[in-house]
């Protein structure tokens, strides 16, 4: 499992904000769908995507609850302020403390050409095999250096090696609730507020203590 106490989250379902220091605008689309989300600054000595070459200063990793992993690289485009690379698998593993594999299976590609929903470009999926490997501790927030490789079905090539700048990592946890959980809570609360009605009904028309209990319950039942 990725990185750790992060990974034991994996169910579906409304997330609550514990922690919310994320600052890339870029950044915050990769959000949906993920129960952990981290931002690291350093630079990038090697960005390439396909044939072209790219600088950044920024990388994230996210996990979301399906137990996919991704990490996702803003792109210093002049020309294109929403160019992003995501490398995406699943399966990541720590075999040592310090060093964290993730079997690459798509490359994710976003631009200010792609695709949009609800004003948000649509990434476009691009089938591929590779590896990430992570040097350092996501959960001790001490992370040097992140590298990528990667080829999709049509042969085009994708390589990172970011380094670390030193800055602390900026971490955002997600906590999730079990769906069954949460409709358990909704038909509890449902319950109650129907009860209290019923007191309130039978308080307007004087239902005597002896009779009280029997009356809510078939009031409840209607």
């Amino acid at each position: 499992m990725a990185e750790g106490f992060f990974m034991r989250i994996c169910w579906r379902a409304v997330a609550i904000v514990v922690s919310l220091s994320i600052t890339s605008v870029a950044l915050r689309a990769q959000e949906i769908e993920s129960d952990v989300f981290a931002t690291m600054a350093g630079k990038c000595s090697t960005l390439k995507v396909a044939e072209r070459d790219f600088a950044c200063t920024s990388i994230a990793f996210s996990h979301s609850p399906g137990g996919r992993s991704a990490f996702t690289v803003p792109l210093n485009d002049p020309d294109d302020e929403s160019h992003i690379i995501t490398f995406s698998g699943e399966s990541g593993n720590r075999q040592q403390d310090n060093r964290y594999e993730l079997p690459i299976d798509r490359v994710l590609l976003k631009s200010k050409d792609s695709p949009k929903a609800e004003g948000l470009p649509i990434a476009s999926v691009e089938p591929s095999s590779g590896r990430c490997t992570q040097i350092g501790n996501l959960a001790l927030q001490q992370v040097s250096s992140v590298s990528c490789a990667a080829t999709d079905e049509k042969g085009r090539n994708y390589q990172l090696q970011f380094e670390s700048d030193g800055s602390p990592i900026k971490v955002k946890i997600i906590r999730v609730v079990d769906p069954e959980t949460e409709e358990r809570r909704t038909k509890i609360l449902a319950a109650h507020v129907e009860q209290v009605k019923c007191r309130h009904m039978a308080d307007a028309q004087g239902v005597l203590p002896r009779d009280r209990t029997e009356f809510i319950l078939r009031c409840m039942e209607q």
